[in-house]
């Protein structure tokens, strides 16, 4: 029975699951495929998503499993989610994204993730509210934080050739500060402010930012562990008109090395928001990033070319994790 049983996991870990909209797979719906699945397993289980819009609000509270799109502008998952809305009747932040991730080692490739909120509704709303205490009302904007992706009590999540697009702000929320590892490479991500918002360690590789609104595109809270890091290699940002690059309100620490700046981001450089102090000062250095029209003072090379060899992704997570090889 024991022999069995191990058999029958190892055929479910190396089995491709494939989720059609129109029927022509084994499920029609991503969450399906995902309750299909064993609470973890020793090799990685593939969720392979065919072209469609998926309109669905996931719960990924499993291990180990990669969400592979076949075409990552045909590939849709999507739903409309006001965080603002959803905290009046719940206590946490479980449920606030298109994509809410409790799982560990879990990989996305080819997928457009979305949250609409802010596209779809364009006025402000009022909503019944049990959780203020005050008015039991709300009013929620398209301003509002609209996350399309959000982690909570998990690490070691990897997204390839993604595009993340919300509204408002915290579109892509890996928060874990205490032992957060995201890897993002050739990703786009688009939203108003914090909109790539990671806490513990990050690293994002050829990836492009569209500031849509708000008042700093990225955020980084480092601010449990000296090391946490976040580092932007040949990342590409653009945005509205006077768009700010970043902010902090924690401890935090960034790398932006060979990063494009678009001409019409705003001279101004990451600032600290907030009251907090600061356990290990100011902690922001760049190297070799380009602006076309004219490079401003702040994003000048600080740190040394020797210093900038070393940054690797292993240098990054150490060995707590290997996603390239992963």
């Amino acid at each position: 029975m024991g022999l069995m049983f191990l058999c029958s996991i190892t055929i479910q870990a190396q089995k491709k699951i494939i989720v059609d909209a129109k029927g022509k797979g084994d499920f029609k719906t991503i969450q399906g495929a995902i309750n299909s699945l064993s609470d973890s397993a020793a090799t990685a289980r593939i969720i392979f998503i065919k072209k469609g819009v998926y309109k669905e609000k996931l719960y990924i509270e499993k291990h180990n499993i990669v969400f592979e799109g076949e075409d990552k502008a045909s590939t849709v998952i999507t739903a409309a989610i006001a965080r603002d809305e959803w905290r009046c009747e719940h206590n946490d932040d479980w449920g606030v994204a298109t994509m809410n991730v409790s799982g560990n080692d879990i990989t996305l490739k080819n997928l457009s993730i979305n949250n609409t909120y802010g596209f779809d509704y364009v006025q402000d709303r009022v909503v019944n509210c049990p959780q203020d205490t005050i008015n039991k009302q709300k009013t929620i904007s398209r301003n509002s934080h609209q996350m399309a992706l959000r982690t909570m009590h998990c690490t070691r999540l990897k997204a390839v050739n993604c595009h993340f697009k919300a509204y408002a702000g915290d579109t892509v929320s890996p928060w874990e500060v205490e032992n957060g590892l995201w890897y993002f490479k050739d990703c786009v991500m688009e939203g108003g402010v914090d909109f790539y918002c990671p806490r513990g360690w990050a690293w994002a590789e050829n990836c492009e930012f569209v500031a849509l609104t708000g008042s700093a595109a990225i955020w980084h809270d480092g601010s449990r562990n000296k090391d946490s890091k976040t580092v932007l290699l040949n990342c590409r940002f653009k945005g509205y008109d006077g768009f700010l690059l970043g902010r902090y309100h924690r401890d935090a620490q960034f790398y932006l090395i060979n990063c494009l700046f678009a001409d019409n981001m705003k001279d101004a450089a990451i600032y600290k928001a907030g009251a907090n102090n600061l356990q290990w000062g100011e902690r922001i250095f760049y190297y070799n990033c380009i602006r076309k029209a004219g490079n401003y003072r702040w994003f000048a090379n600080n740190i040394s070319k020797d210093l900038v060899d070393m940054i690797t992704v292993q240098w990054v997570f150490g060995n707590r994790w290997k996603p390239i090889a992963s």
